[in-house]
């Protein structure tokens, strides 16, 4: 078993469905953590503090990333969000696998830091469905610009899934969940996760009785 956990960085454009996948996820895999984010936005109707994220004031926010607190950082239509490097450095150093759902601004910043991240992009299955769940969400009201406004940045996100190790449809939900834990469970028998036990396995093969 590896000392320190991976990082898995999970992007989608907003409405996908990518929080819902991968709160849905973690409980389904040992060892597995959903890293809580850092936003200034106020909560939706159905977020709680210190749950689904940790909500601070502008200013605290501010001030924490004036202090190189955050692993990464990002302005998501007018709102912060960022995850704190300390939490991220306990979790993995405890061997824990941690999965971070940021946007792709965040994503770029945590690969240029942590070359062993694995990035997963989930797709949503064409811009249509992906306009109406935009509509659909709860608690969310969207004026026709705001919606407008999502979905280009959404097809300027979708350009960027080349820097991205794993891509997964969003299209059946189970079968999306199915799918990421296929790649969370493949990456823990990867060579670069389990390679220097391997390799004694291995070399005990060598050895003359």
């Amino acid at each position: 078993m590896q000392d320190r956990g991976t990082l898995f960085v999970v992007s989608a454009p907003s409405g996908t469905g990518k929080t819902t996948l991968v709160k849905e996820l973690v409980p389904r895999i040992t060892s597995l953590a959903l890293s809580r984010s850092y936003t200034s936005r106020p909560p939706r109707p159905n977020e709680r503090d210190g749950v689904d994220y940790d909500f601070v004031t502008l200013g605290r926010f501010e001030a924490m990333r004036d202090a190189g607190e955050f692993l990464e950082w990002a302005n998501v239509f007018g709102h912060l969000y960022g995850t704190s490097a300390l939490d991220t450095k306990r979790q993995l150093d405890a061997g824990r696998d941690l999965m971070l759902v940021i946007n792709v601004q965040g994503a770029r910043q945590v690969q240029r830091l942590d070359a062993g991240a694995i990035g997963i992009f989930v797709l949503p299955p064409s811009p249509e469905v992906l306009q109406c769940r935009l509509r659909q969400r709860s608690g969310t009201h969207l004026t026709e610009d705001e919606l407008q406004r999502r979905l280009t940045v959404a097809r300027q996100e979708v350009e960027c899934l080349k820097d991205y190790d794993y891509v997964v449809v969003n299209d059946e939900f189970e079968v999306c969940i199915d799918h990421l834990r296929c790649i969370i469970l493949a990456e823990r028998q990867s060579q670069r996760v389990v390679g220097a036990s391997v390799q004694a396995i291995a070399r005990s093969f060598g050895e003359k009785g």
